[in-house]
């Protein structure tokens, strides 16, 4: 048996595929960063299997995390997301998801890309954690969530993007015993 990091060990299948073909795996496809981020963003307060499980249905709602679709978004679409009994129905949430589609798709206008921007703030190297002690936060995630948040970006505190960078692969936090970790 294949050993896997501590969070990942005796739990349903979707969190074992998840550790095993996702979680810190270099993210650069623009349409899966944005897709990740309205994710974790809609994961503060709540624990990652439950959005792990509701992830098809926020792919209907949300149109395939379609960021030129989402950031268009208004308020009758807000309303309708309100009634979907098969996402998260934070009115908060879903309302910092269209203004964070709209500052994600600046970022591309000013950078050329979404995953220039995230990517360069490691000079596009993967960061490797030397402990099993995953942090809640770090000095990338407060500079990361620092700059989204002066971007215009909300629900981008430095516990959801250290969760994020560490999901996209910028950070690798697998533990040394993990099949998965490798520098």
């Amino acid at each position: 048996m294949m050993k896997r990091c501590k969070w990942a060990r005796d739990v349903e299948t979707i969190y074992e595929q998840y550790h095993d073909y996702e979680w810190g795996v270099p993210v650069y496809d623009d349409h899966r960063l944005f897709e990740m981020l309205i994710l974790e963003q809609f994961q503060a307060g709540l624990s990652w299997i439950t959005i792990l499980k509701k992830r098809d249905n926020f792919r209907k709602a949300y149109d395939d995390f379609d960021v030129d679709k989402v950031s268009k978004y208004n308020n009758l679409k807000i309303e309708e997301l309100m009634k979907n009994k098969e996402i998260i129905r934070n009115r908060r949430k879903i309302k910092a998801s269209i203004i964070n589609a709209q500052v994600f798709l600046n970022i591309q206008k000013e950078y050329g890309s979404f995953s220039n921007y995230i990517w360069h703030f490691t000079k596009n190297e993967i960061l490797y954690l030397n402990t099993d002690v995953v942090p809640t936060t770090s000095m990338l995630s407060d500079e990361v969530s620092k700059d989204l948040k002066q971007k215009g970006m909300s629900f981008v505190g430095s516990k959801i993007i250290q969760a994020y960078l560490e999901a996209i692969g910028v950070m690798n936090h697998h533990e040394k015993d993990c099949f998965k970790y490798h520098k």
